[in-house]
């Protein structure tokens, strides 16, 4: 269970977070914690899991462990940034610099959107801005991420679409960089989500960014100094945790994609659509725990 503290944590960062969300019915939850979900073969069921959809596999092993509604298509929110990331390791250069423009900021700021609070007129590296977008699920370093490398943001979402047809995510559509229901609502599916995240994790610079609990940028003469922490509490709260992204729209619900490794067993899993984050973050702990004791 998670502790009284991570709650609290939790509590108040959805105090602060810029879009508010509403309750998920008590009848809703019990519909949610009882969702069919099937474990591997001769294994007892993970309780406790608060999730529209959700997958767990064994990625040392390539074992499947559980899932519910794997291929349903739903909205995933900031788990879009994870393909933003993609695409731009994938590009290279990431010692590229890109300056901090008011639109970027103005972008967030109309869509209600988390940010890296950005300086309009610093200039940052690929790599920073990386830092900000997956830590601190900064829509505006998404966003100047895809008009430097589209060029454009309509040619960077097509680049990403490309980048998921190849990795055989059939069940995803990306309408943006950000996950942001805007012009249309990205979607993807537990299957594909996982996918996704173990192309993300065989990238050694996105699997360093991903675990860290925070980063500092020292201010120069050409930018201010930033200092983001993660918006994933699994990293500080929950033993051999390594990643990946939160993300929350009032459409997602409260979304996670996690990995966690311990020996030499590493497990990843996503959970969609929980109704709050002491929720999304309790049933990754609970599918975590069920894995490596029956993965």
């Amino acid at each position: 269970m998670l502790n009284g503290s991570v709650i609290r944590r939790v509590r108040r960062a959805a105090a602060t977070t810029t879009v508010v969300g509403c309750a998920v019915a008590a009848t809703q939850l019990a519909a949610l914690a009882s969702a069919q979900a099937a474990p591997a073969a001769g294994q007892a069921r993970p309780g406790g899991v608060i999730a529209t959809a959700g997958e767990l596999v064994n990625v040392t092993s390539g074992k499947w462990l559980w899932g519910r509604r794997l291929n349903a298509r739903l909205p995933i929110a900031s788990l879009t940034k994870v393909m933003t990331a993609i695409v731009v390791l994938s590009s290279g250069d990431l010692r590229r610099k890109i300056k901090v423009t008011g639109a970027a900021e103005r972008y967030a700021a109309e869509h209600f959107a988390t940010t890296a609070g950005l300086y309009p007129g610093d200039v940052l590296t690929a790599r920073q801005l990386l830092d900000g977008m997956l830590l601190q699920s900064g829509a505006d370093a998404a966003y100047l991420l895809a008009a430097s490398y589209g060029p454009g943001r309509h040619a960077f979402v097509r680049k990403m679409n490309a980048t998921a047809r190849r990795l055989g995510m059939t069940h995803t559509h990306f309408a943006n960089v950000d996950g942001l229901p805007w012009p249309s609502a990205t979607h993807s599916s537990s299957h594909d989500l996982i996918i996704m995240g173990k192309a993300a994790m065989k990238l050694p610079s996105f699997r360093a960014m991903v675990s860290q609990r925070s980063h500092w940028v020292a201010a120069t003469s050409e930018h201010h100094g930033y200092y983001w922490r993660s918006t994933d509490l699994l990293l500080t709260e929950y033993r051999g945790a390594i990643g990946i992204k939160t993300g929350f729209t009032q459409a997602a619900g409260f979304c996670l994609l996690f990995d966690a490794r311990r020996g030499r067993t590493e497990l990843m899993g996503v959970v969609l659509g929980s109704p709050d984050g002491t929720a999304r973050f309790a049933a990754a702990e609970q599918l975590l725990n069920w894995g490596f004791a029956h993965g």
